[in-house]
C-alpha cells in the first residue's frame, strides 16, 4: 500500500461513518465579527485530536491556532531530544478508533507490515511526520503563527481572544468555547530553581524546554540537573553533538525504577480516573509524583554508553558559584566546575502563571480550595492545580465567577489531578478526547436548549403521506 492509497482509505472509512454531516449548532451573530463555536489553542497532538473529535460530532465552526510555524507544533522537533517516544507502539491515540488513521497504518503504508514488526518504539521524528499527515488528510482548520495573549470573557457567553502573530487574521477572535490544548507547559511554566536564577548568569544555563546551541558546547563539560527521562535524553543528545562530558545529577540515592503509567495503561486508571472520589484522585497523583518517570532502558543505555557520561546519585546541588566562563557546582560529594548547565527540573502548574488567563484566574478554583489533603500526601504543588470537572472545564471558586469561566476548558497538563493523564500523556488521548468533545458539545447544546426545544416542539413537517383504499388516512 502507498500513502496515497491510505489517504483514499481514510476518506472511504470516514464516509461510511457519515463524517462531515451538517452542523447542529446554530450560528451566533456578533457586531464585531464571526463567532466560532470552538477555538482550540494549540495545534499539537491534543489540539488536532480535539478538532477531529469535534468534526465527528458535527461541530465544524471551529478553528485551531498555534504560535509555531506549520509542521513544528508541539515539542517533537523543537525541544524534545529523545530518540523515540516512551509510549508503547501498540497504544492508539488521536485516531479515535479509526484503524486507517492509526500510526501503524501510516507506517505500514510506507514501509510495510514486516517493518512495523521490527519497530520497538516510535521514532520521535516519525511521530511528528505522522501528525503532519494526520492534519493534512483530515483537512483540519489550523492557522499557524498565531499567539494567544489573553482571553477576555464576556458575560453573554462569548469570549474574546486577543492574539498576535504573522498568521493572525485580526487582533481578536470571538468564540463560544475555548479549549486550551497547550501541552505539558500549558498549565503553568517550566521551573528553574532560585539557586540557579539568582546565582548563574543567563548565558551559562538553559532549561531543557529551550533551544540549546550544542555546536557552541562541543568539547565542553556540561552539568544536567534532574533525574527524569528528559535529563538522560539531553545527556545523550549533547554527547552525540560533541559535548565532551555530560554529568547528570540526581538528588535521590537510587534511580527511580517504577513507571506508574505502565500500570495505569492496563488497569482502567486512565479511562475511569474521573470516576474516583477526590481523596483517591489526590492520593493517586501524589503517589505518581513521588515515583517520577524514569528513563526508558534504551534511553539510559544510550546515554551511559558514552565515555563522557557521568551519573551522580544522592547529589542535590547545595551551592553554585560562577565566573564569566564557568560554574562551580557543590554537592554532598564535593565541588566540580562546568562550562554550562542544563536544567531538567520540570514545571510548576498554576493558572496564575498563565498570561492568557490573567483576567479570569482569580476565579478559577484550585484543588487547595476544594480539598484538604491528609498530611502524609499533602503537596502545595498539587494544591495549585485547577479543580476541573470531569469534562476538563474550569470551575469557579464562587458563584460570581462562573459566568466568566463558562466555556473555558483545560485539555493540558493542568488537568492531571482532576482527570488523570488523559490530557497529558499520549496513552490517555483516546480516552480523554472523547470526554472533552462530549463536554463541549453538551455545553453548546444546553446553552441553546430553549431554542432547540422550541424548534422540537414546533416541528410539523409531514413525513408520512401514505393512503389507504385510495383515501388519505387522516381525511
Amino acid at each position: 500500500m502507498s500513502l496515497e492509497t491510505l489517504n483514499e482509505r481514510v476518506k472511504t472509512d470516514l464516509s461510511y461513518l457519515a463524517f462531515g454531516g451538517d452542523d447542529w449548532v446554530r450560528p451566533i451573530s456578533h457586531p464585531q465579527g464571526h463567532v466560532y463555536d470552538v477555538i482550540i489553542v494549540g495545534g499539537g497532538q491534543s489540539g488536532l485530536g480535539a478538532a477531529f473529535g469535534l468534526l465527528r460530532e458535527r461541530i465544524s465552526n471551529i478553528l485551531v491556532i498555534d504560535e509555531n510555524t506549520q509542521g513544528f507544533e508541539g515539542p517533537w522537533e523543537t525541544y524534545a531530544r529523545m530518540v523515540t517516544l516512551r509510549t508503547p507502539k501498540h497504544l492508539t491515540s488521536v485516531d479515535l478508533g479509526i484503524p486507517s488513521l492509526t500510526f501503524r497504518s501510516w507506517w505500514e503504508a510506507q514501509f510495510g507490515a514486516e517493518s512495523w514488526e521490527k519497530v520497538d518504539k516510535i521514532p520521535r521524528g516519525d511521530w511528528m511526520n505522522y501528525l503532519r499527515w494526520y492534519r493534512r488528510v483530515l483537512n483540519l482548520p489550523v492557522v499557524n503563527e498565531v499567539k494567544l495573549n489573553v482571553i477576555e470573557p464576556e458575560v453573554k457567553g462569548i469570549h474574546r481572544l486577543h492574539i498576535e502573530g504573522a498568521g493572525a487574521p485580526s487582533s481578536t477572535l470571538l468564540a463560544r468555547k475555548v479549549i486550551l490544548a497547550t501541552g505539558i507547559q500549558g498549565g503553568g511554566e517550566w521551573h528553574v530553581p532560585p539557586l540557579i536564577t539568582e546565582n548563574v548568569p543567563r548565558h551559562l544555563y538553559t532549561h531543557t524546554s529551550e533551544p540549546i546551541d550544542f555546536e557552541h558546547l562541543q568539547g565542553k563539560k556540561v552539568a544536567i540537573l534532574g533525574g527524569g527521562a528528559s535529563a538522560f535524553d539531553n545527556a545523550n543528545f549533547a554527547l552525540a553533538e560533541g559535548v565532551a562530558e555530560a554529568h547528570v545529577f540526581v538528588r535521590r540515592k537510587e534511580m527511580p525504577r517504577i513507571n506508574p503509567i505502565r500500570q495505569m495503561e492496563g488497569s482502567g486508571m486512565i479511562e475511569r480516573f474521573h470516576a474516583l472520589p477526590d481523596e483517591d484522585k489526590y492520593a493517586a497523583i501524589s503517589h505518581f509524583f513521588k515515583h517520577n518517570q524514569p528513563p526508558t532502558n534504551d534511553t539510559f543505555d544510550r546515554a551511559t554508553s558514552w565515555p563522557g557520561f557521568k551519573l551522580h546519585l544522592g547529589a542535590p546541588w547545595l551551592d553554585v558559584k560562577t565566573t564569566d566562563q564557568s560554574v562551580q557546582v557543590t554537592t554532598p560529594q564535593g565541588t566540580q566546575t562546568f562550562d554550562f548547565l542544563i536544567i531538567s527540573t520540570g514545571l510548576l502548574t498554576d493558572p496564575a502563571l498563565r498570561p492568557e488567563l490573567k483576567l479570569v484566574e482569580q476565579h478559577i478554583a484550585r484543588w487547595g480550595d476544594r480539598y484538604k489533603a491528609p498530611e502524609d500526601v499533602a503537596n502545595p504543588i498539587l494544591d495549585a492545580h485547577p479543580y476541573l470537572n470531569t469534562g476538563f472545564s474550569f470551575l469557579s471558586r464562587d458563584q460570581s465567577g462562573s459566568k466568566y469561566l463558562h466555556g473555558l476548558f483545560a485539555f493540558n497538563y493542568s488537568a492531571l489531578i482532576s482527570c488523570g493523564i488523559a490530557a497529558s500523556a499520549l496513552s490517555g488521548m483516546r480516552f480523554g478526547i472523547p470526554k472533552l468533545v462530549s463536554a463541549v458539545a453538551d455545553q453548546l447544546f444546553l446553552d441553546d436548549r430553549e431554542e432547540i426545544l422550541n424548534n422540537f416542539f414546533n416541528y410539523d413537517e409531514i413525513e408520512f403521506v401514505g393512503e389507504w383504499s385510495g383515501k388519505k388516512i387522516n381525511a
